[in-house]
């Protein structure tokens, strides 16, 4: 009623000001394509790499590893997308999914696995949920895990 437009510009002014953070929202850091960074990154949301990452990401949340992605070190993670290509040791206490384009080497510790078929992955592997431990070898190229099945049957 008093000074109705000055109230107006300062309602404006607060909702404009006002801004969400921490890692309830949406939030999605990004290593693009070209970028190489060296040494450790913590991040407490999702977390996409396209570029290099040589050393530690330690994750929250989700980490992408894009088509061009590399990472060369160790990821703890809560769940992984992997596209690109990965050497060393990650950690994914729930779910890794491991696409048709991604190469993975090293160790793999997943609460749970998928993994398309195509997808080079030559890891020692640990599953499991809370008290169940399981270790698997896996080499998978293409068809070479059809090929292995009927060597030994």
């Amino acid at each position: 009623m008093f000074n109705s437009k000055d109230s107006k510009k300062e309602a404006s002014k607060a909702k404009s000001s006002t801004v969400s953070s921490g890692p309830s929202g949406h939030a999605l850091n990004s290593i693009v394509k070209g970028t190489v960074v060296e040494g450790s990154v913590q991040s407490a949301s999702d977390f996409r790499v396209d570029g290099t990452i040589q050393g530690k990401l330690f994750c929250d949340a989700k980490v992408i590893i894009g088509p061009t992605g590399f990472v060369d070190g160790e990821i703890r993670c809560k769940n992984a997308v992997i596209e690109g290509k990965f050497e060393g040791t990650i950690n994914v206490s729930e779910l890794l999914n491991v696409r048709e384009s991604a190469k993975i080497s090293g160790d793999v510790t997943t609460g749970k696995l998928i993994v398309n078929a195509g997808a080079e992955f030559n890891v020692t592997c640990t599953m499991g949920g809370a008290g169940v431990k399981r270790t698997d070898s896996f080499q998978n190229k293409g068809t070479q895990i059809g090929k292995a099945a009927k060597a030994g049957a």
